[in-house]
């Protein structure tokens, strides 16, 4: 059995469209059926157009990394540092890591586990102290991985809403050395 080759980079802007696409299918295929289609659509629409995403890619401080197998594409990170109301993250210089996404095909394959630790190397490298992000209260499989890459619930939740769907996410952090 040939092992597959994964390589992990940073995203350029010209790949745009590859990621618009890319992050479509992935939030799709994760949140589908739980909200309307409309709302579905009108986000997808609003947060993974083109041009929304080529001006995250512009951003020298917004952090895009793709991950491929054997030259496909399998997923990608998007990392920046932003504020938060969390008092244990805004206390420390943090990073947000705002998007994790895997294909489907490509789940339980570990390439969510390779995309985490290049985060949390990435962080070190930015001398970042913690590392946080929001979670779909009730996407447990998301949570479990969180989990055990040692990542703790704040406690804090924040409305997320799909559309006109009401929905919570949960703030969790992780501090990147351990004291």
């Amino acid at each position: 059995m040939v092992k597959e080759a994964l390589h992990i980079r940073r995203a350029v802007a010209d790949e745009a469209k590859l990621i618009a696409e890319l992050s479509a299918v992935t939030f799709f295929d994760t949140f589908n059926g739980t909200c309307t289609d409309e709302d579905m659509q009108g986000f997808i629409a609003g947060y993974f157009n083109e041009k929304k995403v080529f001006e995250e890619l512009s951003n020298a401080d917004d952090f895009y990394f793709i991950a491929f197998v054997n030259g496909n594409i399998a997923g990608y990170i998007r990392m920046k540092e932003e504020i938060s109301d969390v008092k244990i993250i805004n206390r420390h210089k943090a990073i947000e890591l705002k998007r994790i996404y895997v294909l489907k095909e490509y789940h339980s394959k570990k390439i969510g586990a390779a995309l985490m630790n290049f985060a949390l190397d990435f962080a070190a490298e930015k001398n970042y102290e913690l590392i946080w992000l929001g979670v779909w209260e009730h996407n447990e499989r998301a949570k479990s991985f969180y989990n055990k890459f040692g990542f703790i619930n704040s406690g804090v939740t924040h409305p997320f809403p799909i559309g006109n769907t009401p929905q919570t996410d949960v703030w969790l952090y992780r501090f990147i050395k351990e004291n």
